[in-house]
């Protein structure tokens, strides 16, 4: 499951208090290397809880044997026009 579908999953289990976001718990990584869509992800990204993300990145990150990216702490993504100004590294690492 791609770390960004992650962020748009909640729980609808009965009882759950706070079924967002969803905690991750690791059994198997399969890494796969795809394309960077900018458009598609420029156009996503203020829809996206940025703290729901770093956190995820977080929890799989020790999982993994190829690091990943590195997510700046703390982004205002909720600006779309503003988001015109990420820089591809930045998108990429998305």
């Amino acid at each position: 499951m791609r770390l960004l579908t992650h962020n748009f999953l909640q729980s609808n289990v009965k009882g759950t208090e706070k079924g967002y976001p969803l905690n991750i718990e690791v059994t198997t990584i399969k890494y796969e290397e795809s394309p960077v869509d900018k458009e598609f992800l420029l156009n996503l990204l203020p829809k996206v809880n940025y703290n729901a993300l770093v956190a995820a990145v977080k929890q799989m990150s020790p999982h993994c044997e190829q690091p990943l990216p590195e997510l700046p702490e703390t982004m205002d993504v909720s600006n779309a026009e503003q988001n015109q100004n990420l820089d591809d590294a930045t998108i990429a690492n998305l």
